[in-house]
C-alpha cells in the first residue's frame, strides 16, 4: 500500500490514438480505486482485527504467508536479486515493506480509530518519501509540491494535536491514541525507506512482493510459531478466513497488481493523487464497520493530508 511511484521514471499513459489513451485512461483510474477501496477495508480489517480477538502477530502472519506461497514460483525463477539491492537494499526492502513494517502499524492500531491510521499512514508516505530524496539523493522539490507536504503537515497537526488536547481535558476513551499516532508515522517512513530502495532497484511489483513475503515469512515464522502464542487456532474460522482474505489475498495480492496497472496506465503522480482518498475511505468503512464517527476536527485533518497528497503527487500540475 503506497501512493508512491513505484518505477525509476514517471510513467506516461500508454496506448496510441485518442480510443487508445481514453481506454488507459478509464483501466488506470478503475484499478487505482481498486486499489484505493482494498486499502481503505485493510485499514479498517486490520484495526478490528487486533483490537478483538487477534494480536498484530496473528494478522501478521496471515499478512505474509498467502502471498509467500502464491508467488514462490516468481521468486523461484528471478532470485534474490542480490546484484540489484545488496543487503542494504533487501534489508530496506524486508523492513519497510515486510513484518517489521506490519508489525508497526497494527500495534499503532490499537491506539487510533481507522480515520487517523489512513491520514497519518498512507497520508504521510509521500512525505517522508521526499524528505529522504532531497536528505540523500539531492532531488529537488517544487513549490507546488512543497505547498502539498505543507497541508499533510498541517493535517497531521490538526488531528495530532487535538487528540492531545482531548487527552488532556478529559483522559477519554482513546486517551493513548498519540501512541498510536507515533507509530504510524514511523511506519511510514519505513515505507518510505522500502518505496527508494525499489525505485533504485528497478524490480517489478511482482518480483518486489515476492521478496518482501519470503523475507517476512522466513524471519517471523519461526519466531510466531516457536516463541510467540498463535491465536489463529483459539479464533472461530470465519475471523481468521477474512483476516486471510483481506490481509494474503486482497491486500498482498489484488491491490499489488491493481496498483501496478494504475500507475502503468495513469503515471505515478496521477496514480498517488487517486490514493489520496486511502483516508476518506478507510474513515467511511470505519463507520458501520467500527461504529467510529470521526469529529470535525478530523474530518479536517483528513481534507488537509488527502488535498496534500495530490499537490505534492504533481497530478494537478502535469494534468494542467
Amino acid at each position: 500500500m503506497s501512493a508512491i511511484g513505484i518505477g525509476r521514471r514517471e510513467a506516461a499513459p500508454a496506448g496510441s490514438g485518442d480510443n487508445g489513451a481514453a481506454r488507459n485512461l478509464a483501466l488506470g483510474v478503475g484499478a487505482a480505486l481498486v486499489t484505493v477501496l482494498i486499502w481503505g477495508g485493510w485499514v479498517v480489517t486490520t484495526r478490528l482485527g487486533v483490537t478483538t480477538s487477534l494480536a498484530p502477530e496473528d494478522v501478521c502472519f496471515l499478512r505474509y504467508l498467502v502471498p509467500a506461497l502464491v508467488l514462490a514460483p516468481v521468486l523461484w525463477r528471478r532470485g534474490l536479486a542480490w546484484d540489484r539491492l545488496g543487503w542494504r537494499g533487501s534489508l530496506l526492502l524486508a523492513a519497510g515493506a515486510g513484518a517489521p513494517f506490519f508489525l508497526v502499524a497494527a500495534a499503532g492500531m490499537r491506539f487510533a480509530p481507522a480515520a487517523h491510521v489512513g491520514a497519518l499512514l498512507p497520508g504521510t508516505m509521500p512525505l517522508f518519501v521526499a524528505l529522504f530524496s532531497a536528505l540523500f539523493l539531492g532531488e529537488r522539490l517544487g513549490r507546488f509540491r512543497l505547498a502539498g507536504f505543507a497541508l499533510i503537515l498541517a493535517g497531521v497537526a490538526v488531528i495530532g494535536g487535538m487528540g492531545l488536547l482531548d487527552d488532556a481535558a478529559s483522559g477519554g476513551p482513546f486517551s493513548q491514541e498519540w501512541r498510536g499516532h507515533v507509530l504510524f508515522l514511523a511506519a511510514a517512513a519505513m515505507w518510505a525507506g522500502f518505496t527508494l530502495a525499489l525505485r533504485r532497484s528497478g524490480l517489478d511489483p511482482w518480483h518486489a512482493a515476492a521478496l518482501v513475503s519470503a523475507y517476512s515469512l522466513a524471519g517471523f515464522a519461526p519466531i510466531y510459531l516457536l516463541v510467540l502464542q498463535p491465536r489463529l487456532l483459539d479464533v472461530p474460522w470465519p475471523e481468521v478466513a477474512l483476516q486471510a482474505g483481506i490481509q494474503g489475498v486482497l491486500s498482498g495480492l489484488v491491490a499489488l497488481a491493481a496498483y501496478g496497472i494504475a500507475v502503468t496506465r495513469l503515471g505515478a503522480s496521477r496514480a498517488a493523487a487517486i490514493g489520496a482518498l486511502t483516508p476518506v475511505v478507510a474513515t467511511l468503512i470505519a463507520v458501520p464497520v467500527l461504529g467510529e464517527l470521526p469529529d470535525p476536527p478530523t474530518l479536517a485533518g483528513i481534507a488537509g493530508v488527502s488535498l496534500g497528497v495530490v499537490l505534492a503527487s504533481g497530478a494537478l500540475r502535469r494534468a494542467a
